[in-house]
């Protein structure tokens, strides 16, 4: 087995191609669309970068494995159809609760629930196929509560959940997070892999402006993840995040992200100017003088 990490540094994440070089049978993790705030912009810079990859190296795309609905980066899952029509584009089934939860912020009255926008909604440990790769979804839930896993051979693409040593794991402050939840993700399954399984993050911060890390080993982080080791008690973690989120500012792209990604990449549908719009619900924080 042979990983790719393609790195996007607008939004810190990694998305990996994980592929057999004996049989040409490959996998996408977590792929960027490119998305510009101002203007409100649409590239696809990062997902041409993946295709690249794949047909430089004659890679056959069985599957798009998303760990989660991501809240900072819209998702390209879509565009690889249009180039590999019978690929796959997969979530876990718990993407449920996060639709319904974001239908009512949204107030998406047509909005599906039922999770039917993706290809397949994976089971919590079930065993997938991609060719001669086998992928097990290990559910690692906490900073959402439809977070995945995906343990393949000695490597397992952890997401949100768990980062570097030096930055910690991700935060459980957005609706239906759980650091409790989280807890229980790292310490009794991702800790409990053999020590030297390697992590794979899914987004690195470059925190005191170290250059870009993106694998160490469930060893090394039980040992030293400044906010997660082995030793450390429930109590505390919990205690620690949700210290930390109350003090963190809302992604930027939180609202275009999640709006997109919860209908599985799919963009809001053209309306009769034959234009697409995203809905940004307004939060509003000051009073009117009366």
């Amino acid at each position: 087995m042979n990983i790719h990490a393609l790195y996007d540094q607008q939004t810190f994440t990694l998305t990996y191609v994980v592929y057999d070089e004996s049989t040409k049978d490959a996998i996408v993790i977590d792929p960027v669309l490119d998305y510009q705030p101002v203007g409100s912009k649409l590239e696809n810079r990062s997902f041409s970068k993946v295709v690249d990859f794949l047909k430089q190296n004659n890679l056959n795309l069985h599957l798009v494995l998303e760990t989660h609905a991501h809240a900072d980066h819209l998702s390209s899952s879509q565009l690889f159809k249009e180039i590999y029509p019978d690929v796959n584009i997969a979530i876990s089934e718990h993407i449920r609760e996060v639709q319904k939860t974001f239908k009512v912020i949204y107030n998406l009255s047509n909005h599906q629930t039922d999770g039917s926008q993706f290809d397949l909604l994976i089971k919590d440990n079930q065993i997938l196929t991609a060719g001669s790769l086998t992928i097990k979804a290990l559910p690692t839930p906490g900073h959402t509560p439809a977070c995945l896993s995906y343990l393949i051979d000695d490597a397992v693409f952890t997401g949100d959940a768990l980062f570097m040593p030096d930055y910690g794991t991700g935060r459980c402050d957005f609706p239906k997070g759980d650091a409790n939840a989280l807890y229980h993700s790292v310490t009794e399954v991702l800790y409990q892999l053999d020590d030297n399984t390697r992590i794979f993050v899914g987004h690195d911060y470059l925190p005191n402006g170290r250059e870009l890390k993106y694998t160490t080993s469930i060893k090394d982080s039980k040992a030293s993840n400044k906010q997660l080791t082995d030793q450390t008690t429930k109590e505390e973690f919990v205690t620690m995040r949700e210290t930390r989120d109350s003090s963190l500012s809302a992604p930027v792209l939180l609202f275009p992200s999640i709006q997109v990604n919860i209908e599985a990449g799919h963009l809001p549908k053209q309306e009769d100017n034959n234009k697409h719009y995203l809905k940004i619900p307004l939060n509003l924080t000051f009073q009117f003088a009366g």
